[in-house]
């Protein structure tokens, strides 16, 4: 069959394999119903794109990041200085080294960003979600161990707040994901609600539907559970691969969540169509099918209906917020009320884009900037004369039978540019790089991006650290640390390095900040590859499933 050599794809810069075993469940007892256990999960199709950074999703190497790291933005420079304390597994004692400096510099330690780490908690069954609650308590979502538990954030002793009954789970990106807090929980007025996104089959009795589904619960205060389930919205998009999955409560008290695309057009999903730019008729929204919200970024009432001032798009007002999305698994508001996501990109340019209401972001016939470079858009499922199902699929060898795209033959009236990407490249960049072959899984390791995993805003106020100012902290599953990516006054643009900060040989999902602006809680992911300690990849992860402690400590 002709082949085209050479095409850059998209769909494995981010990407991750399945968590193929996970750790026993803290809770033994939690129910198993509807869920395949991990050890007989198996990707036919061999490596999956999962949400960016397993082993097929092992980090980008310092070598293979370019130069530039973006064209339009200066190189990712790295915020050294994490001094590990006698907890952490490896380095104990070492000063902060400025990672930047010259050699005349070696050694010079870092007068500012200066954090001791401590492991408040491991053994935690893939964890998905962190939040600072107000009753200082941790609150974690487990997305494999079906839970949400709340952590003494000094001891990492917990409760189990929630043991979620009808989740199912069978894949590395599904089970428990988004939980957003009620501005108003535990305050006495009325509203102690906790907003919890999770997978489910939509249809127990035949063949699985696995849909996606946003349930309230009910804070008791005095017992510390959560009970009395109310459905906010069911039968939203589902599935194994690309939920994104999260969810925050808006200061206009709506909810906002985040659908992946699927992770349609790859692997066993390669004929499944991307959706990303579909948009709903009147008679899908009215009939509540909900099929085109794949790609999109949704903005729901707290009792579930279209709010009546959301976006009218082509003539339809649903839920859709943005759309044009391929995984953004970060989330959140900036001080002055702006919409900030972060997207997994295939092989290049991961991106950060400010949400605007109604506005289309481009996927999948764009990749971070519409400049033609590095990527196509190849529609497997349109493949003609031959059936997408005869085609074996391959990342690099398009068949000539697969009609393909560049991202110029495209535009929109509603297109909106990246925020800022991570990275882009230009044509000339080798992703069959031999110099970074893995054993296991070859090249990717070079690829030009960092696997953003969730997303939050660092304001510092009074007690906080006034030379980060306000910026967006991003996690990093490929890198093992979080981004700290400067905003302008405004918050419309980004300006100055990005930072690297609390880097370790781990996957990092999320991010808690303390309420003294000084003290940061980062959960690590189960399984899973990330960059060694000085380039290449790793499985051995230094604490998996764990809560780390980052503490600012100010140098003598």
């Amino acid at each position: 069959m002709p082949m085209r050599r050479g095409w850059l794809l998209f769909f494995l810069g981010a990407c991750t394999s399945s968590d193929s075993q996970s750790p026993a469940a803290l809770d033994a007892g939690r129910p198993d119903a509807g869920r395949v256990p991990d050890a007989q999960v198996a990707d036919a199709a061999g490596p999956k794109e999962e949400d960016a950074g397993s082993r097929l999703d092992a980090a980008v190497s310092d070598a293979g990041v370019p130069d530039a790291g973006n064209k339009r933005d200066a190189a990712v420079a790295r915020d050294a200085g994490v001094q590990r304390d006698a907890s952490a597994p490896v380095d104990a004692g070492k000063p902060p080294i400025d990672e930047d400096a010259g050699p005349e510099d070696a050694g010079r330690p870092v007068t500012e960003d200066t954090f001791s780490m401590r492991v408040v908690a491991s053994g935690l069954d893939a964890p998905w979600e962190i939040t600072w609650g107000p009753d200082d308590r941790l609150w974690i979502t487990e997305r494999a161990g079906w839970r949400v538990i709340r952590m003494h954030p000094a001891t990492g002793s917990y409760s189990v707040a929630l043991e979620v009954p009808d989740v199912y789970q069978v894949s590395g990106q599904d089970g428990v994901l988004g939980m957003a807090l009620h501005p108003q929980l535990g305050k006495g007025m009325g509203a102690d609600f906790v907003y919890l996104a999770y997978t489910y089959d939509a249809d127990p009795t035949s063949d699985v539907d696995q849909r996606a589904k946003i349930v309230r619960f009910t804070y008791d205060v005095e017992v510390g559970t959560l009970g009395s389930p109310v459905s906010v919205i069911e039968g939203l998009p589902g599935s194994g691969d690309h939920n994104s999955g999260r969810l925050v409560f808006g200061p206009d008290n709506q909810l906002y969540y985040t659908i992946g695309d699927q992770g349609h057009n790859q692997f066993d999903n390669k004929c499944s169509r991307v959706r990303s730019q579909d948009l709903p008729t009147q008679t899908e929204f009215d009939n509540q099918d909900w099929s085109t919200y794949q790609g999109k970024i949704l903005r729901i009432g707290l009792d579930g209906a279209a709010p009546s001032d959301n976006p009218t798009i082509a003539g339809v007002r649903s839920h859709i917020f943005s759309y044009g999305h391929r995984n953004a698994q970060g989330i959140v508001f900036g001080p002055t009320g702006k919409l900030y996501a972060s997207e997994q990109g295939p092989k290049t340019d991961d991106e950060l884009n400010l949400i605007v209401a109604g506005k289309n972001y481009g996927w999948p016939r764009v990749v971070g900037y519409l400049d033609d470079a590095a990527y196509v858009y190849a529609d497997w499922s349109a493949s003609t004369p031959e059936s997408c199902d005869s085609l074996g699929y391959s990342d690099y060898d398009v068949p000539d039978s697969v009609p393909t795209y560049v991202e110029s033959s495209w535009s929109h009236i509603d297109y909106v540019t990246p925020f800022r990407t991570f990275y882009t490249v230009d044509n000339s960049f080798d992703f069959l790089n031999l110099d970074c072959e893995e054993p296991e899984e070859p090249y990717f390791i070079c690829w030009p991006t960092v696997a953003p995993s969730s997303l939050d805003i660092y304001v510092p106020g009074d007690s906080g650290l006034q030379s980060w100012g306000t910026a967006l902290l991003m996690p990093s599953l490929k890198k093992g640390s979080v981004l700290r990516v400067p905003l302008s006054a405004n918050g419309e643009t980004s300006e100055g390095e990005v930072k690297e900060l609390f880097r370790t040989i781990n996957r990092y999902r999320d991010l808690a900040i303390a309420p003294n602006k000084r003290t940061f809680y980062v959960i690590t992911d189960s399984h899973g590859a990330t960059s060694g300690p000085t380039s290449g990849a790793t499985l051995q992860l230094d604490n998996p499933g764990s809560v780390l402690e980052f503490t600012y400590t100010a140098l003598p």
